[in-house]
């Protein structure tokens, strides 16, 4: 990822602030939070976006505009803080692509669906079920281990780096570096049993 997930103090301080008003019910806190989270995110969909297959038909800007969608159906009860909002991001990146790739693969047969791949998971992406069999296997892990969850949306969904996935989840770097390597042989066992 090109650009870290920090925005500055006084960025980050606003974000807050208006996540912790919009959980308090104000509304127009939402509308404020759009134009300062929106280029971010923007960054973000393009970046997993050009790890997708060549001719999808989800764009960037769908693809943030969707996630806007699900935000603001959210009835989360608090919004912790700018860490948890990019955790829930990430999130609802990864329930949108598998939604639209359920949806193109149930209206064609044969289609070769790409997932956005990170260096720490080569393999993944290799099949065309792995989009499927990523999050059955992620909603398997969650009742295991939820930090590994959150790590591995965090790094495959919204291409975050490990030291900007450890700044978000407030972890150091070696956990993160050794949670992601338990993860991916969880995943591993999980996606590719007997290989």
């Amino acid at each position: 990822m090109d650009q870290s997930i920090e925005t500055g103090p006084a960025a980050d301080g606003d974000i807050t602030r208006l996540l912790r008003q919009w959980s308090d019910g104000r509304d127009d806190a939402f509308r404020e939070l759009l134009p300062l989270a929106y280029n971010r995110l923007r960054r973000i969909a393009t970046t997993r976006m050009r790890c997708e297959r060549p001719d999808h038909t989800l764009q960037p800007t769908a693809l943030v505009g969707e996630l806007y969608l699900r935000l603001a159906g959210a009835k989360l009860g608090n919004w912790e803080d700018r860490e948890h909002f990019y955790a829930f991001c990430a999130r609802a990146m990864r329930w949108i692509l598998t939604d639209h790739a359920r949806a193109r693969a149930s209206g064609k047969r044969g289609v070769e669906l790409l997932l956005p791949l990170t260096e720490d998971i080569r393999w993944l992406g290799e099949r065309a079920e792995d989009t499927f069999d990523l999050d059955r296997a992620l909603s398997r892990l969650e009742e295991v281990d939820s930090r590994k969850t959150r790590i591995i949306e965090l790094r495959v969904y919204l291409g975050c780096t490990a030291d900007e996935t450890a700044r978000i989840l407030n972890l150091s770097k070696a956990t993160v570096d050794r949670d992601m390597r338990l993860a991916c042989a969880w995943l591993c066992r999980e996606l590719r049993p007997g290989e």
